[in-house]
């Protein structure tokens, strides 16, 4: 059985991580084939927008595949070859969080430990009313990794951030809308369909400009003030350029939808 499915859509690439019966832990197969589908979909013009979400309803993702970790694999690696490896694993979340394309967690169930960490990577989440949230590294003796400090902190604060990650509190839906950790909450029954829906919706819009909005992004999260106007300055000439932009303007004056092409 392969440990993720991907297929497209209307422009958008639907990733699914598919170990249901754990609970859709991250083996390496799985991490693999989902840094190799990223990486596809970051390159392709034929992708505008891509969607994660766990195989089954009851997960998410739930981390680390803690029975390969308890088995004692990579014994024979140095510390600084291990250090390297998980590093380059962790290459998914800086793809999920910068590709120049939306990307959307869609939470069905339990996301814990790096599984968060994924969801946190996404520009958004759309959760299920039956999700669950924890950081849960606490549990099993680790610090945490897959970016979650990062992401964690610009969401909820850092105090709420060092909260979650001491006691590793398992918050349900309510709480996870109420901290912002989710941009919408939907019926488990239309998760699925509302989604991908919306991610379509995005798929279908000025994909150049979307490109250049995670560019602003990037900078306005780790750049000054100063850092971010220019980037804003430099990219609203460029996008002002794109076809795309030129056939909202005329769609705008005949009072019709504009028909994006992606250039």
């Amino acid at each position: 059985m392969s440990h993720l499915i991907k297929t497209v859509e209307d422009g958008v690439m639907k990733i699914v991580l598919n170990r249901p019966d754990a609970m859709n832990a991250l083996s390496r197969d799985m991490m693999q084939a989902l840094s190799d589908a990223l990486e596809e979909a970051a390159g392709s013009r034929a992708i505008g927008c891509v969607v994660v979400r766990g195989a089954g309803e009851k997960a998410f993702c739930a981390g680390g595949d803690v029975k390969s970790m308890a088995a004692g694999r990579d014994h024979d690696k140095t510390y600084e070859d291990k250090v390297h490896d998980i590093r380059e694993r962790m290459k998914v979340s800086e793809l999920l969080h910068e590709m120049g394309k939306p990307t959307i967690a869609m939470v069905n169930g339990v996301a814990a430990g790096a599984g968060l960490s994924l969801a946190l990577a996404a520009d958004m989440r759309f959760v299920g009313k039956s999700a669950r949230m924890t950081t849960a590294f606490a549990k099993v003796g680790f610090s945490g990794d897959f970016g979650s400090h990062y992401f964690l902190h610009k969401l909820v604060g850092t105090a709420k951030a060092r909260e979650l990650y001491f006691t590793a509190e398992i918050l349900n839906a309510e709480q996870i809308e109420k901290l912002g950790l989710a941009n919408r909450v939907i019926d488990d029954a239309n998760l699925d369909a509302e989604t991908m829906a919306f991610a379509k919706k995005l798929a279908a819009g000025p994909r150049v400009a979307w490109w250049h909005v995670k560019k602003n992004m990037k900078v306005a999260e780790e750049g000054t003030l100063s850092e971010a106007l220019d980037s804003e300055a430099a990219r609203m000439i460029r996008t002002g350029e794109t076809e795309d932009h030129k056939e909202a303007a005329r769609a705008f004056v005949e009072k019709r939808a504009p028909v994006f092409k992606g250039k």
